[in-house]
């Protein structure tokens, strides 16, 4: 870092003092006005003021420089080049005390820490798989593996915790001139960034050790236009802050009587790395994807401008977002998408095993009865979550949890269903279906999705998007069908959704990956261990779950896999995540980004640097470099 730094921030004070919003634009290419938080901009007014020197590592980017990549790896603390903390202190002014040094979740449980009170310990140990509790953290990400597991809850207060593979800093973000300074900072002082909106992606994206963090959970604006017109739609629309999360758009909805495609999740925030990964939704089987409804997204980008993002203002960019994965091309800080009239829903839960009265081989027989209907089940606009697991020596079960039918009244449920109630009743299979109509999106899916559980260190999860084409003729259903019962006979259980994800008609088309439409199901599996397990026995772990997953690619080579509910050493990933936009992809990428600013592994560009990671497992606790 240089020298005079300290005084460079000290000089651009002013830059955050105003505290106005005369700073940069107030309208938007969106055709609606920007929130109040996306008013207070860094501009080139404000740099100007600045002289040549103190310019330097504030200023924006797209200049020569960043024509040249980065080589080597991220400044890391402990760098000569690591910010001094009177550096950190004034950045932190600059930012209005917006700046906070990451201190774990579950520092309060080790003596090391100022921090530790056994109290405190208890507390963060009895809601650790809590989302909200990760969600509501500047740092911390709901699948410790992808971290280091450096800090977790312990009853040893003894035992050691670090900062690992969580960022160093992060910035509690309520405004874009806030998201400007922290992306212009670490481009310049060639420092690792991380984006975290809740930190739900399964592979850990949000985390990096030596990362400055940029926390957008608290842009939470929501403004709703019953009649919003842009380019190629005109019709009710939601515009919300990238910090909105499913359970307040949904809530929103409910109160203002229209239907939102969001996750299934209930802490999921819905305009963060969920919609720019693709998005599959409740509603998926109705109306596709959740990036298929964006029609204009407000974005920071790496070097630092602030944009806003159309069909008609950059189509390239519009493409690659909505899908092309998030922590690629820049920080999102709102987007606007359509929504759909209110909609009912009925919600059915039941169960089924083997037992006394029924068989292996008969339970196969009606889990096959329901897998051979999941084309008409999708066709009619349905969406299912269910669980098939081992439950010991020949022993299985099947979860049905929920059945979600919308646009379904009871009747038209069990209308839907008979033909394989039928078979279960044939088969002598005993079940008991608890079936509830909801005249509303936000009711039913309540009551039919609790509260996801999360923060398990002692699992891996890896995917598969089953396509349409292997329920077409008998010999490709039934090799399908083999794989799956194999899988979950060897002990890996299969947690799946039933349900499509076409691009409607009329939508414009984006970079999702062209194995989400054509899918089935959505189908994941995971290897577990103990917290003895060595190092060595988890990449063992992963690698018997590679073969599990190598079963199901076999039977359907040319599909792919869901990038946020994934395997994190997917081989390939390129295709399995992206298919045939990867190419286009990765040339926006070299476009938007040229130095390489925004990095998460298996995203666009990913390829490119290696994590030296500490202990050898595919986690972010080490130093990001360049290949």
């Amino acid at each position: 870092m240089a020298p005079g730094f300290t005084s460079i921030l000290l000089g651009a004070l002013l830059l955050v003092t105003l505290g106005d919003a005369r700073a940069g634009q107030v309208s938007s290419a969106s055709g609606q006005p920007l929130f109040d938080s996306e008013k207070f901009q860094l501009t080139d007014k404000d740099i100007a003021k600045l002289n040549k020197q103190q310019a330097a590592l504030v200023k924006f980017g797209g200049g020569a420089d960043d024509a040249r990549p980065t080589t080597g790896c991220k400044v890391f603390p402990g760098d000569r080049q690591w910010p001094s903390h009177s550096v950190w202190s004034t950045f932190d002014d600059l930012l209005g005390g917006a700046l906070i040094k990451t201190v774990p979740l579950a520092a309060s449980c080790y003596s090391s820490w100022p921090e530790y009170d056994s109290a405190e310990c208890e507390r963060i140990t009895s809601e650790w798989t809590d989302s909200y509790l990760h969600a509501a953290d500047p740092a911390s990400a709901m699948w410790p593996l992808f971290e280091g597991r450096t800090c977790l809850p312990t009853t040893n207060a003894s035992a050691s915790c670090t900062v690992g593979g969580y960022s160093s800093y992060a910035v509690n973000v309520s405004t874009v001139a806030q998201i400007q300074l922290a992306v212009n900072f670490a481009r310049n002082a060639d420092i690792r960034l991380v984006v975290k909106n809740t930190g739900h992606d399964f592979n850990g994206k949000s985390t990096g050790a030596g990362a400055l963090g940029i926390w957008t959970h608290h842009l939470k604006d929501i403004a709703y236009y019953e009649n919003y017109s842009i380019s190629g739609y005109q019709g009710p629309a939601v515009k919300i802050g990238s910090g909105v999360q499913a359970f307040e758009i949904y809530e929103k909805s409910k109160e203002l009587g229209f239907t939102a495609v969001g996750g299934e999740g209930m802490t999921v925030g819905v305009a963060g790395g969920y919609v720019l990964g693709g998005g599959h939704s409740p509603m998926s089987s109705v109306y596709g994807l959740a990036a298929d409804q964006v029609l204009a997204l407000e974005v920071v980008l790496a070097n630092g401008r602030f944009v806003t993002v159309t069909e008609k203002t950059d189509p390239d960019l519009f493409w690659a977002l909505r899908g092309g994965g998030g922590g690629t091309y820049g920080v999102v800080t709102s987007l606007i998408s359509r929504v759909h009239p209110q909609v009912s829903v009925t919600v059915s839960t039941f169960s089924f095993s083997t037992g006394t009265n029924v068989s292996v081989d008969t339970f196969w027989a009606g889990v096959r009865s329901y897998m051979e209907r999941f084309p008409a089940h999708v066709d009619a606009g349905t969406y299912a979550y269910f669980w098939v697991l081992s439950t010991g020596t020949d022993a299985f079960e099947f979860l049905m949890n929920p059945f979600f039918a919308v646009d379904h009244t009871v009747a038209e449920f069990n209308a839907l269903v008979k033909p394989w109630f039928d078979d279960l009743d044939d088969l002598g299979i005993s079940f008991q279906p608890n079936t509830t109509y909801y005249d509303n999106f936000h009711d039913a899916w309540s009551a039919g999705f609790p509260l996801e559980t999360v923060a398990s260190s002692l699992m891996m999860t890896g995917s598969r998007l089953f396509p349409r084409e292997n329920w077409e003729n008998t010999t490709s259903f039934n090799a399908t069908f083999n794989a799956l019962r194999s899988t979950i006979t060897d002990g890996y259980g299969l947690l799946a959704f039933n349900m499509k994800a076409e691009l409607q008609e009329g939508f414009t088309a984006n970079s999702a990956n062209p194995a989400l439409r054509k899918m089935l199901m959505h189908g994941l599996t995971s290897a577990i261990w103990t917290n003895t397990t060595s190092n060595a026995g988890i990449k063992s772990e992963m690698e018997g779950l590679n073969d599990a997953l190598a079963k199901w690619r076999a039977v359907c080579p040319d599909s792919g896999a869901y990038m946020s509910e994934s395997y994190i050493d997917e081989p390939h990933f390129q295709q399995a995540f992206y298919g045939t936009n990867y190419a286009r992809l990765y040339k926006l990428k070299q476009r938007y980004d040229p130095t390489g600013l925004f990095y998460a592994p298996t995203a666009v560009g990913s390829e490119d640097w290696v994590v030296k990671s500490l202990d050898g497992l595919p986690d972010q606790n080490g130093r990001l470099c360049r290949v």
